[in-house]
């Protein structure tokens, strides 16, 4: 089964969240940002340029416009490979463990897998950040010395930055499973 809500991010943009539904214990959400905006695209292009074809006529020297062209280039190449995510992705699976997975403009993928046995829990943490309170969803991992202690924590969906209403709903469904997961017993 698979279903697809609205929500906003912390800056009020538009982000779209895809809950797929496997089986009871296996759940994946998808949630995805706008894609790169041409018309911010083409300002900060043209920005860069204008002041390299300012200093072109000042200086007359055309390494300028060529170096601002190959720097645009750059940039551009850099921002979609490296920091523009268009979508992440929260796949959790009660029997085996948690893959999150983020999906770059350019095409590359990044993924990391969290194995259920060392998952103490998913819970929603809060932070202090410019005057704001945000929040986000974290994955808490015991510690493998003392496994009723913390270890590190995971946070998910770090580049949506989604507000609370759909941070909610994925933990919601994350704790129904994190639950059988733990009535389940193991076997040694």
């Amino acid at each position: 089964m698979e279903d697809e809500k609205s929500f906003t991010d912390l800056c009020g943009g538009r982000l779209a969240l895809q809950r797929r539904y496997y089986s009871p214990y296996c759940r994946e959400f998808c949630l995805s940002c706008p894609r790169l905006s041409l018309r911010s695209l083409t300002a900060v292009t043209c920005a860069v340029w204008l002041v390299a074809y300012g200093l072109f006529s000042l200086f007359e020297n055309s390494m300028i416009l060529s170096a601002a062209i190959f720097i645009t280039l750059l940039g551009l190449l850099g921002y979609l490979h490296f920091v523009k995510i268009d979508q992440e992705t929260l796949l959790i699976i009660g029997s085996l463990g948690i893959q999150m997975t983020s999906y770059y403009a350019s095409g590359k993928e990044s993924t990391t897998f969290i194995e259920m046995g060392k998952v103490k829990d998913i819970v929603i943490n809060e932070a202090i950040y410019m005057q704001k309170v945000i929040y986000y969803l974290c994955i808490l991992l015991k510690d493998p010395v003392e496994p009723h202690r913390i270890s590190q924590v995971v946070p998910v969906f770090q580049s949506a930055k989604p507000r609370l209403d759909c941070l909610i709903e994925v933990y919601r469904s994350c704790q129904e499973i994190l639950a059988h997961q733990k009535a389940t017993p193991t076997s040694p």
